[in-house]
């Protein structure tokens, strides 16, 4: 691959043959096998509890493979034999559990006080006998929700959050409990012992730095190329710690230095990424999404520049309030405003706006066709599409 430099053209391509979006399309059911290849691409799932049209970590895998049972993924995260398990990745996220050891020292600087929301911190610091009453309860009671504490409901802030629920959620934070499953949303706290394979658990904890480069890497190849803002973000590193790691993977040859055309500084290419002559994608994507959470880089190599505005107040929103980007072949074309109505059995698209740079005549076909096959996989009998397509 030649890198002495890269148009945007090429960045995006190797920014999308890493997330999985060069992929052959699956050929039969998709399995827990299938579930893994897109877990090899991203690297995590977030969490996110907003379901207009349905849980965020379920919708990589359908931008990805297509319609699935999301019963796979709910067993792979939940199930007896377990792939995967919750805790602060990038946000609330999902991860393969072989990543487990390489959070501990997140983990220890969380009981520590540090790295943690202030309320959980000064939890940490001001009720240490709390948090052991908390955990010995699960200990000998079993999976427990927050609701299942007398008291665990709050009173004042918009939260409502108790000191038993921010005590869970420092325990959580510190590796002390861990999700066993959900019940509707909520999480249902255990021991990791009793929630983990043993082997994770044994498995020796790497040095601090060792972690930190590990998730450095992972950043990277799911990136395929990157700022080093991009593999900060990825799993939230501190700045320093990143800029550290970073300049240690590229001493070691892992990452290269590279400048794409028309981007001001460095770009760090992933050793192994590929470079495809066309990416022929067609996606729906999360918000949430690791190929666009990040927005300035979405500004760089999309020219899109997406923001959510699920917080926004309505009459200032400017495309909807939970928006779908399209991905079409190698650039993102449009914005879709939609909603499962459960009730009515409808996917509705309250809007599409079109990028400047997108022919309507190249992405309403393919846009359709692509929210028919999402209301075929949330069960919706039908899609209600907006009258026209704006700029």
């Amino acid at each position: 691959m030649p890198t002495a430099g890269l148009s945007r053209a090429e960045a995006r391509r190797i920014a999308l043959a890493a997330q999985g979006f060069g992929d052959p399309p699956p050929r039969g059911a998709v399995d827990r096998r299938l579930l893994r290849r897109v877990l090899g691409r991203v690297g995590l799932l977030q969490i996110d509890s907003v379901n207009v049209v349905v849980r965020s970590h379920y919708l990589p895998a359908f931008s990805r493979l297509g319609p699935y049972d999301r019963d796979v993924l709910d067993r792979a995260a939940y199930g007896r034999d377990r792939i995967l398990f919750e805790y602060w990745g990038h946000e609330a996220s999902l991860l393969p559990v072989e990543l487990q050891p390489l959070f501990r020292w997140r983990m220890d600087r969380a009981r520590a006080g540090l790295g943690t929301w202030r309320r959980v911190a000064q939890l940490v610091r001001d009720e240490p006998g709390l948090l052991e009453r908390v955990r010995s309860t699960i200990a000998e009671n079993g999976p427990m929700t927050a609701s299942g504490f007398d008291g665990a409901r709050g009173k004042g802030s918009w939260w409502g959050w108790s000191d038993i629920k921010v005590a869970l959620e420092a325990l959580f934070w510190s590796g002390e409990i861990t999700t066993a499953y959900r019940k509707g949303f909520e999480r249902v706290y255990d021991l990791p012992e009793r929630v983990l394979p043993r082997a994770i658990l044994d498995a020796p904890t790497p040095s601090v730095e060792d972690a930190q480069r590990e998730l450095v890497r992972i950043a990277a190849r799911a990136a395929g190329i990157a700022a080093e803002r991009d593999l900060r973000d990825y799993f939230r590193l501190d700045l320093a710690d990143a800029r550290a790691r970073v300049a240690e993977l590229v001493d070691a040859g892992e990452l290269e230095r590279v400048q794409v055309e028309g981007l001001r500084g460095d770009r760090y290419l992933a050793r192994g990424a590929r470079l495809p002559r066309r990416v022929e994608a067609r996606a729906l994507l999360s918000p949430f999404d690791s190929l666009v959470w990040e927005r300035a880089r979405n500004r760089e190599l999309f020219e899109f520049d997406f923001r959510l505005e699920i917080y926004t107040p309505r009459h200032k929103r400017v495309h909807g309030y939970y928006v779908l980007p399209f991905l079409l072949g190698d650039r993102l074309v449009a914005r879709v405003d939609v909603k499962h109505d459960r009730q009515a059995g409808v996917l509705i698209a309250h809007a599409i706006h079109l990028e400047p740079h997108a022919e309507r005549r190249t992405v309403e076909g393919p846009l359709r066709d692509e929210l028919r096959a999402m209301a075929d996989w949330l069960g919706a009998e039908c899609t209600a599409f907006p009258r026209r397509m704006l700029r």
